[in-house]
């Protein structure tokens, strides 16, 4: 049985691909950029408190991105926010190759949208090496999330890394993805230009 190719995948290799190679006139195709990982990050301090919290936050974590989650631990004790080190204040996932695809293509065509008010992504949120940063409110916007099991209302940092340090060349990378960033028209996957 064929292993299913993620869409916004065929999309990069047939179409983006090509348009960032003649746009940013690269002479060797290893200089096109491309997406390397998505890390999604959930920071809680409660959790230390809370051990249900944090198991809570570690289940939907792992069912939006279909991976296991990492719990993040304070590196140092720091007395005025009463943490010691090694205590839990967080859960984290990196998502690499074909999962990371299908959850760029989700977030971009299902989750994104169903933000209240949504005008499109800011941006200035580019970290001067291509790199692009993303927070998200509250996690209900998930369609796998069921929000009578949701303990808290929380939100998340969604960071999208690129083989470029160049933010413009990152900027043009997740546009042709798909990226709904403000002023901009959407680009339709799939459709040839």
């Amino acid at each position: 049985m064929d292993k299913i190719q993620p869409r916004l995948k065929n999309h990069y290799e047939t179409y983006v691909r090509p348009k960032l190679q003649k746009e940013f006139q690269f002479t060797n195709p290893h200089q096109v950029p491309k997406l390397v990982k998505i890390v999604l990050n959930v920071g809680m301090g409660e959790a230390a408190k809370d051990q249900k919290l944090l198991d809570s936050i570690l289940t939907e974590l792992g069912t939006i991105t279909g991976q296991k989650a990492n719990t993040n631990r304070a590196r140092r004790s720091i007395a005025n926010f009463q943490l010691r080190e090694g205590m839990p204040i967080g859960a984290s996932v990196t998502l690499r190759k074909d999962r990371m695809w299908f959850f760029l293509d989700r977030l971009i065509s299902t989750a994104v949208p169903r933000v209240r008010d949504f005008r499109g992504l800011q941006t200035r949120s580019f970290d001067g090496r291509g790199n692009y940063t993303m927070g998200i409110r509250e996690q209900i916007i998930f369609p796998e999330i069921n929000f009578d099991d949701v303990k808290k209302i929380h939100g998340m940092d969604i960071t999208f890394v690129t083989s470029t340090d160049k933010d413009d060349e990152g900027f043009a990378l997740l546009r042709e993805l798909g990226m709904p960033f403000r002023g901009e028209v959407p680009v339709q996957i799939g459709a040839t230009a």
